[in-house]
């Protein structure tokens, strides 16, 4: 009973807001516009876990969110906000929440190609069948000592120490659940790629790729923007963007 109730404290302790603060590169009106069921929404978060996890990551995403949109059954708020977003938050296990409560931060929409709408159905059933589920708490140890001092580490190698300690700490990842999602569809994100010979008598030389799924707590928010599979949408180059119209300063 302790260690759970040092594990929330922890935990509250890491969600904090920092005086880091991000700056949203597009409108919310723009943000909201764009998005379609089944984008991932990247966001540069500003709590004390987002600082580890964009050093250890080497990148300006710290968090995902999944968007199903607002026919999704997700719910709305106590306003009337249709709940549109579906994530894993480190203190409050996996939720639902409305667009708006990023409506001040940057955040980036990676975009899978080519789903049709069983596979919607499939992401959708399976996200909303993780609603309240928790994260093991033990994890948040190992996240927290990265917070303690910066490690040593050579770059190429941080992103390594997520899979370290006596619990695997990308459980308390967000993206970890959303890659578990999308490698249901089997919808490749970052997959291992292997050659082997093609067997092809005409050809000696010739070889065949096979893809592999990676372990899904491996992953971290800069894999969806990293993945040559998803594209990268800009708000404001979506809805018409002209140069010509900029108003500068002298």
């Amino acid at each position: 009973m302790f260690l759970n109730w040092l594990s929330r404290r922890l935990a509250a302790y890491l969600s904090k807001q920092v005086a880091q603060h991000s700056v949203p590169t597009s409108t919310y009106e723009a943000l909201e516009k764009v998005l379609r069921p089944g984008d991932v929404l990247l966001v540069e978060g500003n709590t004390r876990i987002s600082v580890a996890i964009k050093y250890l990551t080497q990148s300006t995403w710290s968090h995902a969110a999944l968007y199903l949109g607002p026919n999704s059954g997700l719910g709305t708020s106590g306003d009337g906000q249709p709940h549109t977003l579906i994530e894993a938050d480190l203190e409050f296990g996996i939720r639902s929440l409305p667009l708006s409560y990023y409506r001040n931060s940057h955040t980036r929409i990676c975009r899978p190609v080519g789903l049709d709408d069983e596979n919607m159905r499939m992401l959708t059933d399976y996200a909303l069948s993780r609603l309240g589920q928790q994260y093991d708490m033990k994890n948040v140890f190992d996240l927290a000592r990265y917070l303690i001092q910066t490690p040593p580490v050579p770059a190429r190698h941080r992103h390594k120490l997520l899979s370290f300690g006596s619990g695997d700490p990308t459980r308390a990842i967000c993206s970890t659940f959303i890659a578990e999602g999308f490698q249901r569809l089997h919808y490749p994100i970052l997959p291992t790629i292997d050659t082997i010979p093609s067997d092809d008598p005409d050809c000696a030389d010739c070889v065949r790729e096979h893809y592999r799924i990676r372990q899904t707590s491996l992953f971290t928010p800069r894999d969806f923007d990293a993945s040559p599979y998803f594209g990268v949408i800009k708000p404001t180059l979506e809805q018409g963007f002209d140069y010509r119209e900029l108003q500068w300063a002298d």
